[in-house]
């Protein structure tokens, strides 16, 4: 046997052979790591510990503190999960059980329905699977070979997977002693004894690989730690974000709703309009400040327009389409190519650059039912769409300006904390090599320039340009993904859109597509359960909610009422023949920021009772300085994380 030589930090030098697994390797030497190693790197490739190892080179050991580790804890823990369904249901067919972001799922075929009055059941399966520490074992086999496999185990998804692939792929499988072997490549942890903080979380439906003419699966979630701390703690947020529910609070709240004779397309009651209206109307002001001219393109175009801009041939399965005058028509997607228009109707200087079009464009998606959820999937939305026109040169700084616009943005919602991902050429694309090179070099030199860590997802970005996303971290530790800056190239060429140069020539510009808060209805979502609906003054669909203890304050009530109104304060008048308490408790759960309780000694002395969402009473205070209070709190757009 070859020997090769594993050199971990720290100077530690390990000789094994060839064809030993790293977890042979770690508990032959370093018995006392082995149980706390999740996964590892080898020469900088995430590597499983069961896997044979074949050439040498550098070792880093991975922890569930480092993401790629995290996924391949989850992904064990799906394959656990699988081995105590198909213990207790010997006739179960597995789809497929990957991680995801925050966990991890199996799909099954069942003709019994598993519910989650089951799920307790499973979980006592898996933690004796576990108290068994049965290693996690690979094996590597002919296509041939894995087909007879799981044919004879009455796995028809798993044959369907194995007949997409390549005729000469080398097939590799894991298996959990006689409990369960699956279609995988890994990599896995150690032995399942790693995996003993877990929790089954739901079961819903799913069309086998997402198509509905195929069979409906079940679909297993859970989640699972190295630690019980962190098991207990993500239970803990999962139980705070089921409160702080965006569906659930728009009901209660009064925001939007969704009816049947439109699924997936949002309905905005008065509330939550003007929740609606002040997020717009705080990006129109920002744009301007920034020099962006505001636009506005039509939401049908011709089926002529959509193939120049190519995204007939990669996003057609997205779109609605229609017919006017015998002619066919598509609704947009997307915002970008009515802007190339706009651009190509004027002629345009190297001195207008860079030209930079805003434009809340109402867009639609056709989404499969099964997807939709609340105003994080629809099929109708306003995306806050900005395009950069500018001359390479200017790309950059252009770039630049970007993320600083975004960063104060963010902020101003109440948001903080920020990860960037950087997505480079996906294999479905169009474009000179050229150009990609060239956008993705700007992306990376402007990251550089801003000191900013970011993750590069390579073969991620659109069909048409390299991208940086932004990802926001709420009050609950959630990411989410909103923001995007992408450099394009080739829908300036598609479309030829020119500007003078200096020398008098026809030069093409650069387009830069962004949008911030992605779409103006799922940033919404994401704001209401991120401030538990509890919205900062500035959001506030009522501000502030005025209440007479008895008819006899009613007149004073009115006064404050329209002196309020007459500022531009959003206030109400609450004048119904109810308790004061039971008035005060109402408000408080819509979340209503202030209440002005006005009693005989309010009518006497002229002043308001104040009270504080969530504080309480703060006090006495006169009609002006309550309106100077209020209006200076809207003008420094003051937020509170906590609801």
């Amino acid at each position: 046997m070859a020997e090769i030589e594993l050199r971990l930090p720290k100077g530690r030098v390990f000789v094994a052979e060839a064809g030993q697994t790293l977890a042979d390797v770690l508990n032959a030497n370093w018995p006392e790591i082995l149980r706390q190693a999740v996964a590892a790197k080898l020469d900088g490739q995430v590597i499983g510990l069961s896997v044979p190892l074949e050439n040498s080179g550098d070792v880093e050991l991975l922890t569930c503190s480092n993401s790629d580790a995290q996924q391949v804890f989850w992904h064990s823990a799906s394959h656990l999960m699988a081995a105590a369904i198909k213990d207790l249901y010997p006739e179960a067919q597995f789809g497929v059980g990957p991680a995801i972001a925050n966990g991890f799922y199996y799909d099954i075929k069942l003709d019994q329905t598993i519910s989650v009055e089951d799920l307790p059941a499973i979980e006592a399966r898996m933690a004796e699977i576990v108290k068994e520490d049965l290693p996690f074992v690979y094996k590597a086999m002919s296509r041939k070979e894995a087909l007879s496999i799981f044919d004879k185990q009455h796995q028809p998804f798993k044959v369907e997977l194995i007949n997409d692939l390549d005729e000469d792929e080398i097939i590799s499988v894991y298996s959990n002693g006689d409990y369960f072997m699956d279609l995988c490549r890994g990599p896995h942890v150690a032995t399942t004894g790693q995996i003993r903080h877990f929790k089954l979380l739901s079961v819903a439906g799913a069309y086998w690989r997402g198509n509905e003419t195929n069979p409906v699966l079940q679909r297993i979630y859970g989640i699972a730690f190295d630690n019980p701390k962190s098991l207990k703690a993500h239970l803990k947020a999962l139980e705070l974000a089921k409160l702080r529910d965006h569906r659930k609070l728009g009901k209660e709240l009064d925001l939007f709703s969704f009816q049947a004779e439109g699924p997936g397309f949002p309905f905005w009651h008065p509330r939550g309009k003007t929740i609606y209206n002040q997020v717009q109307d705080y990006m129109r002001i920002t744009l301007k400040q920034h020099g962006y001219d505001e636009i506005q393109t039509p939401i049908i175009l011709n089926e002529d327009l959509w193939h120049r801009s190519g995204h007939w041939d990669n996003y057609k399965e997205n779109m609605y389409f229609t017919s006017i005058d015998e002619k066919d028509y598509a609704v947009k997607p997307m915002n970008c190519p009515g802007c190339l228009l706009l651009y190509k109707n004027s002629m345009h200087s190297y001195r207008d650059l860079p030209i930079k079009l805003s434009e809340m464009g109402l867009v639609h998606r056709h989404e499969k039912s099964g997807v939709l959820h609340g105003l994080f999937r629809v099929r109708q939305f306003t995306q806050d769409d900005a395009h950069v026109f500018c001359m390479p040169e200017q790309m950059e700084e252009e770039v630049v300006k970007l993320i600083d616009l975004i960063y104060e943005i963010y902020k101003t919602f109440g948001f903080s904390d920020f990860q960037l991902e950087l997505s480079t050429r996906p294999a479905k694309s169009i474009g000179s090599d050229e150009m990609w090179a060239k956008a993705e070099e700007v992306l990376f030199n402007a990251l550089k320039t801003k000191e900013i860590d970011y993750q590069l997802n390579k073969g991620d970005g659109a069909f048409y340009g390299p991208k940086i996303d932004f990802h926001i971290r709420d009050s609950l530790g959630r990411m989410w993904q909103c923001g995007t800056i992408q450099v394009d190239f080739s829908m300036p060429e598609r479309f030829d859109l020119e500007y003078t140069g200096a020398d008098g020539q026809k030069h093409q510009p650069v387009m830069i597509h962004r949008a911030i808060l992605g779409s103006v209805e799922r940033f919404i979502g994401i704001l209401i359960e991120h401030y538990g609906g509890a919205f900062p003054l500035w959001l506030a669909p009522i501000q502030c909610i005025i209440m007479p203890i008895t008819d006899k304050q009613l007149d004073f009530a009115q006064d404050v009422n329209n002196k309020l109104l007459e500022v531009g304060i959003r206030s109400e008048l609450d004048s119904r023949n109810e308790k004061i308490g039971y008035k005060i408790r109402e408000a408080e759960h819509k979340k209503t920021p202030y209440i002005c309780v006005i009693g005989d000694r309010e009518v006497e002395s002229r002043s308001l009772a104040l009270r504080k969402h969530k504080e309480g009473q703060i006090g006495d205070t006169t009609i002006e300085e309550f309106i100077k209070k209020l209006n200076n709190e809207v003008a420094g757009r003051v937020y509170h994380k906590k609801s």
